[in-house]
């Protein structure tokens, strides 16, 4: 893929998100049990996603900085609005399902690295963006589990755009 031989020559450290777990959170929801996801689904089932589109994959970014980052990502450009109307739509349907809105905005990102302790990536930013034209054809509710590697995201519903 793309985005794993760009990330490549960022020589980020950390540990490198597995390319099978690239994804764009639209909202994380934390615990759910079997009625609070049967609600998110049937809210998500029920709300207008819009029609497939593409955006960009850009540039690397680093939370809470690149100066000490503990997560580095690449940023999300082109079709940002059509993104954050999507993460408000979902957002929307996760609310309606009794868990409450995100308080943080919405920040469109890929996750590529968690690193522990954090670093200063300011060196791997300063490299050319990515600048790959990526689909967005579907909202895929996940369950996560983490611990002792990398996370595991098993898909609980498909919701075509």
């Amino acid at each position: 893929m793309a985005v794993d031989a760009w990330r490549a020559g960022l020589d980020l450290p950390g540990r490198l998100t597995p390319m099978e777990n690239f994804h764009v959170t639209l909202r994380f929801v934390g615990p759910a049990d079997r009625v609070g996801r049967e609600r998110i689904a049937a809210g998500l089932d029920e709300a207008d996603l819009g029609g497939p589109f593409s955006f960009r994959i850009g540039g690397l970014g680093g939370f809470p900085k690149l100066r000490r980052a503990a997560v580095a990502w690449a940023a999300l450009e082109g079709g940002g609005a059509r993104l954050e109307k999507l993460a408000e739509t979902v957002e929307e349907a996760v609310a309606a399902a009794g868990f409450g809105y995100e308080e943080r905005p919405f920040r469109g990102h890929l996750t590529l690295s968690r690193i522990r302790p954090p670093r200063d990536i300011r060196r791997s930013a300063a490299g050319r963006p990515a600048r790959i034209e990526a689909p967005a054809n579907e909202v895929v509710f996940y369950r996560s589990r983490a611990g002792g590697g990398p996370a595991v995201y098993e898909p609980l519903e498909r919701f075509p755009l």
